[in-house]
């Protein structure tokens, strides 16, 4: 199957979990950085989504599952193992609602990728179900390849094309745009020398930072 790659706007969208044991905490960790509406519906959770649920990050539902849990739901995972549950939950699903199932029987809409993630920088990996391990290995060698620098790197340029962008225009404005990705500017922040990036801009655009 080809899939479509897409990265999807969940904030304030109802996501529904059916199942509490180790995928569902993954699935419910993939989530947090978002500002998705996440809902657990199982009778037993992991300790670790116990934390979650104490803290206040996802509802959950100490019961059995229903079809009237999914009730506007925009994504519906169903990650128990039990595979009658799992079909119970497909054949609930509207038509225009989106289901993952961890046992990749049925109706699967989406699968989730890798994702590193750096602020607003993000970089996902997917084998498409083929190999589970060579996307856990390709994940290990990006989260390495671009550290945690890669956060306030993005983050620079974000406000730095901002800036440009109200400024400049025509083919000053595509060269400064052009000369944001010197690489010295991503050395500076893997070293910690933000100021020496605010710096070079500021002498750039003749505006403070």
């Amino acid at each position: 199957m080809n899939y479509f790659p897409l990265l999807m706007n969940t904030d304030y969208k109802k996501v529904v979990i059916v199942g509490g044991g180790h995928v569902a905490r993954q699935k419910v960790e993939a989530l947090l950085p978002t500002k998705a509406l996440v809902t657990v519906i199982s009778k037993e959770v992991t300790e670790t989504l116990q934390h979650y649920i104490n803290e206040g990050l996802v509802t959950w539902k100490d019961k059995a599952f229903e079809p009237a849990d999914l009730d506007d739901a925009a994504l519906i995972f169903a990650v128990t193992n039990d595979e009658g549950v799992n079909n119970a939950v497909g054949e609930a699903v509207q038509h225009w609602q989106l289901l993952s199932r961890a046992d990749a029987k049925g109706r699967v809409d989406f699968i989730n990728p890798a994702v590193v993630r750096r602020g607003d920088f993000v970089v996902t990996v997917s084998t498409s179900g083929a190999s589970p391990g060579l996307t856990r290995q390709v994940k290990v060698d990006l989260s390495e390849q671009y550290g945690e620098h890669y956060a306030q790197y993005v983050s620079f340029l974000k406000v730095a094309r901002q800036k440009i962008l109200k400024v400049f225009t025509g083919d000053l404005k595509k060269q400064l745009l052009a000369e944001l990705l010197d690489p010295q500017i991503l050395q500076w922040m893997e070293q910690g020398e933000k100021q020496k990036c605010e710096a070079w801009l500021q002498q750039r655009i003749g505006e403070k930072w």
